[in-house]
């Protein structure tokens, strides 16, 4: 599973400070050092640590299960190596593709034979329950308030995201990796910089503006090649930029959200909805979207980009679909006003990429121990071990005390991220832990602390979670599953009708009875029950 130099690129980025986490989440970070326990729980003969290296005196061995980019062998990689001298832990890895790992996950529960944990899982909220109910997944809320210092600090600092790992049992089967950092949802919009610059042009700050510039772009020759080849939107089935231009018509989801008041939405069928659909056939009717937008791939996208045809489109950077070098000429699009009050607004991402990252089963002899194992990655030190490799090898530090970075030369002058696959874990699946500011001071590149300043000015102000992470009981998730699955592929199929025009936008009535008719409030009714659970208890 290897990646390019612009997938580095990316991964490095995902680690990047996009919105600052509270100080609290690095407070309570053990040291390196073997410092003698202050507290101990004894485990049989042997005793664990609360504080300090090593956890435990005499040395265990813990069984995991876990996915892997196969990149190289666990057991010898330096990250996994530092991490058995510190705690005195040896894991054994079980591992699988990622590909095939969540079959194997099923045959391992299936069979009764469980590992001690289970490592970027990927456990639904279905799976927590179901498993955790049964006994087979050990509730984890006192251990972590015991042995995880870490994580706890993180959690206080942060209650929402206590709340969205809280099953409605009450009990914390799976552990999270946590990104309070993160403000992308999805990728966002950039305009192309020559082009505004060609036409003289600010940024739009109302769909009428947007309209105007874009028609702008298709009427005055902005690539200067005397051809009207210029695209003024492009998209991929409108998957890349739906999310994002709902914001202009006040919604922050593209299928359910909360308001700001706590009312759930089906997105599909409200008044906003309505209005991305008509600019969207608005732009479509004039040649100003995409006619390949519903059936192009990314590549044809691209392609187009390093013409110089695009001027406004989604990706992770600018210059991916540009091509060329990293820059920061090409602005990332402010989110524009609609006639509705209240707008323009954005989807901001919940600060949990998954919350069922890590679990600790009922076979496990030592869960104090595995606790304090696990609770290392959600400081900054374990965070910079799990994700960076040891120091020394892939970094080193230019100024400890301030916690600032510096790259080392590749060995051989490979690709770094390929590198650092052969160091750690942490490669192409999801682990639990933390990402924090400081993970990558000094190893942000000029476009890195260009596009946070451009989130802090244009996202942030307007940004809020579309949803709590929740969790349903069974009936209510065997609904949402069956409902879900026809909603779904019949609202994708009008999308592309109202759009285009082949189904005129005077039958929304007709299509919102439709929808209700297949079971649209029934969403509704389901998720406002969750969320007004998970708001209670936040409250409390």
């Amino acid at each position: 599973m290897k990646k390019g130099h612009k997938k580095g690129a990316a991964v490095l980025s995902a680690l990047l400070a996009f919105s600052m986490l509270a100080s609290a989440c690095s407070s309570g970070n053990e040291g390196s050092g073997n410092a003698p326990a202050s507290d101990s729980s004894t485990e049989g003969a042997n005793t664990v640590s609360k504080d300090g290296f090593p956890i435990v005196q005499e040395q265990i061995t813990l069984s995991m299960l876990a996915p892997s980019a196969e990149m190289a062998n666990w057991s010898s990689m330096p990250t996994v190596l530092a991490m058995e001298e510190l705690s005195n832990i040896k894991v054994e890895f079980q591992t699988a593709p990622i590909d095939s790992f969540p079959t194997k996950k099923n045959l391992t529960f299936a069979s009764g034979e469980l590992p001690d944990m289970l490592y970027a899982a990927d456990l639904t909220p279905a799976e927590q329950v179901s498993y955790g109910t049964q006994g087979l997944l050990l509730p984890l809320e006192d251990l972590i308030d015991e042995y995880a210092p870490n994580l706890k600090a993180v959690l206080d600092a942060n209650p929402d995201v206590r709340k969205s790992i809280t099953t409605t049992d009450g009990h914390i089967y799976a552990l999270p990796y946590i990104d309070t950092t993160a403000v992308w949802y999805r990728g966002p919009m950039w305009y192309n910089g020559k082009f505004l610059e060609a036409l003289g042009a600010g940024e739009p700050t109302t769909t009428e503006e947007l309209y105007q510039y874009l028609k702008r772009v298709k009427e005055e020759d902005p690539n200067g090649n005397g051809e009207a080849d210029e695209i003024p939107l492009t998209s991929v089935k409108l998957d890349d930029l739906r999310m994002f231009f709902l914001g202009f018509w006040g919604i922050y989801n593209e299928v359910y959200y909360a308001d700001k008041d706590g009312g759930v939405h089906y997105t599909p069928q409200e008044e906003g909805y309505k209005g991305y659909l008509t600019f969207l056939n608005r732009l479509w009717e004039e040649n100003l979207l995409d006619h390949e937008t519903f059936s192009q791939t990314d590549d044809m996208k691209k392609a187009k980009g390093g013409k110089n045809q695009i001027a406004l489109f989604s990706d992770y950077h600018p210059y991916f679909t540009l091509g060329g070098e990293p820059r920061t000429t090409d602005p990332l699009m402010t989110p524009v006003s609609s006639e509705i009050a209240g707008t323009p607004v954005y989807g901001k991402h919940p600060g949990i990429s998954s919350n069922g990252n890590f679990a600790i089963t009922s076979s496990n002899q030592h869960p104090e121990a595995t606790m304090r194992w696990i609770d290392y990655q959600y400081s900054y030190e374990g965070a910079t071990l799990w994700i960076q490799g040891p120091e020394g090898l892939m970094w080193e530090y230019v100024d400890e005390a301030n916690k600032v970075k510096a790259f080392k030369e590749v060995p051989g002058g490979g690709d770094r991220e390929e590198y650092r696959a052969t160091l750690t874990p942490n490669y192409g699946i999801v682990t639990p832990g933390v990402n924090i500011p400081e993970l990558t001071n000094g190893l942000r590149s000029e476009l890195d602390d260009w596009i946070i300043e451009q989130n802090e000015e244009k996202l942030v102000p307007i940004a809020k979670s579309p949803f709590p992470r929740v969790y349903l009981d069974n009936d209510q998730q065997t609904d949402v599953s069956a409902l879900m699955s026809d909603l779904d592929t019949y609202v994708k199929q009008m999308e592309a009708k109202f759009v285009t025009g082949a189904e005129p936008l005077e039958n929304w009535d007709a299509y919102v009875s439709q929808l209700k008719k297949m079971g649209s409030d029934r969403i509704v009714e389901i998720y406002q029950a969750a969320y007004d659970q998970w708001d209670n208890e936040n409250a409390n």
